[in-house]
């Protein structure tokens, strides 16, 4: 049998094997001059002229974990993931506490294109195991693009993000990988900062069904790390028809960045 630390490696080998660098390793306010204006807005916002361009990313959070498919049942996380902006990559390794003693583990990753789900009771016998298909994967690069608001370079247009103009307080972000194209709606505050990301349809696993379904991330109380403006906070739910439920509630604890040279 496999250790749990020892796949952590092993998928984390992976997704450093597939990483390149920029080679412009800095942010010029001027490459975002033709974006939409609320986009132009967050980078004004998010980073400072010469920001360096970040190549990868460790973070740890903490938070509740959803465990209902319909109603709530909150159970305390802590996780643990590594993020690469090129080729688009992470994992995420998290440790949710069923119940006193009982502990289940979860990675879910997306690396070389591909979607991995895993989770394990004490981190030996398997409860779910996904692997390599389209709508993983799709679900997976969904996850990387919304989250980029805690690795903000990587939403650059230089980084294969292109944006299209909806309002003065939105803006639509396509991210391409491969084979694998996902959307979403980014909503900003006032100030700048990204409010909300929303996708019109990503996998959601039902009584053994995947349903497309739509999906929403919510972000608040910014940080200054690293000379950038990163939410802390974060809400993720899925918009069913008889209401919003959310199921993962957290907060970045560390983040330490890598920049190109």
């Amino acid at each position: 049998m496999t250790s749990w630390a020892t796949e952590t490696r092993r998928i984390r080998a992976r997704l450093e094997a597939s990483r390149s660098d920029t080679d412009r390793p800095h942010f010029d306010p001027r490459e975002v001059d033709d974006l939409p204006l609320p986009v132009r807005r967050y980078f004004h916002h998010a980073l400072v002229p010469g920001q360096p361009i970040i190549t990868s990313v460790t973070m740890s959070h903490e938070g509740t974990f959803n465990t209902s498919p319909s109603g709530e049942s909150w159970r305390r996380f802590s996780s643990s993931q590594r993020v690469v902006t090129r080729r688009p990559g992470f994992d995420w390794d998290a440790r949710i506490a069923m119940l006193p003693g009982v502990t289940v583990r979860v990675h879910d990753a997306y690396v070389n294109g591909e979607g991995m789900l895993h989770a394990a009771l004490f981190g030996m016998f398997d409860v779910e195991k996904s692997h390599d298909t389209t709508g993983l994967a799709l679900g997976e690069l969904i996850r990387f693009l919304a989250e980029a608001a805690w690795y903000p370079t990587a939403l650059l247009p230089r980084e294969g993000v292109r944006w299209l103009a909806v309002d003065d307080n939105s803006a639509r972000a396509r991210l391409t990988d491969g084979n694998l194209s996902v959307m979403l709606l980014f909503r900003f505050n006032p100030t700048g900062s990204i409010a909300s990301v929303r996708a019109d349809a990503r996998g959601r696993s039902h009584n053994g069904v995947t349903i497309p379904t739509p999906w929403e991330g919510t972000w608040s109380q910014e940080e200054r790390r690293d000379g950038m403006l990163v939410p802390i906070v974060g809400e993720v739910a899925w918009l069913l028809p008889e209401g919003r439920l959310p199921y993962w509630r957290g907060r970045l604890t560390d983040v330490r960045y890598d920049f190109s040279d």
